[in-house]
């Protein structure tokens, strides 16, 4: 693998490790790297070879390719362009931390969700009808419901060539918040 090849992983790692409440020096003991190596690959200093990112993603309790997927989307620069008709289309691809669907049409998707990150809806054009915690929302044009992780809803388009937007902190984040910080 030449260096072009090799990962940038830096701010994948940082983020995974603040995330788990770790210090360097833990992963250090948990991977068996130093902490200044870790302290070069989270600055991107430094490009770990396949057997340390290994180790490290183990120490970080995760997996060497989520580790390489949140490094490449924190990098990434991609336009997704508009189609016409009904259903759902992703407009961010890959794996971000951020995941963002359209839905066009009558869409009644019949049951019920709940996530554990944040969520956004924004109807660009006609109408749509939000249950969340036991209440009904009436969205119309223009407007955006927010809903915390963790809050059970389900939504339905109510008026014909609705188109309703959908963004959310991607699933595979750890986004809960954490008042001991």
């Amino acid at each position: 693998m030449d260096d072009k090849d090799t990962p940038r992983v830096g701010a994948a790692v940082r983020r995974r490790r603040r995330t788990l409440g770790l210090t360097l020096a833990a992963v250090a003991e948990r991977s068996g790297l130093s902490v200044p190596f870790l302290s070069q690959i989270e600055n991107e200093r430094a490009r770990p070879s396949a057997r340390s990112l290994d180790r490290v993603a183990e120490a970080l309790e995760t997996t060497t390719s989520r580790l390489r997927a949140a490094a490449d989307s924190a990098r990434a620069v991609d336009v997704v362009r508009g189609v016409e008709g009904d259903g759902v289309r992703r407009v961010v691809r890959g794996r971000h931390q951020l995941s963002a669907l359209e839905f066009t049409g009558e869409q009644d998707l019949g049951r019920e969700f709940q996530h554990r990150n944040d969520e956004l809806m924004y109807v660009v054009e006609g109408a749509a009808e939000v249950e969340a915690e036991g209440q009904a929302y009436r969205l119309e044009r223009g407007d955006t419901l927010f809903l915390s992780g963790g809050v059970r809803h389900r939504w339905r388009a109510t008026l014909p060539g609705t188109r309703l937007l959908l963004v959310a902190v991607a699933e595979h984040i750890d986004a809960t918040y954490d008042s001991r910080r």
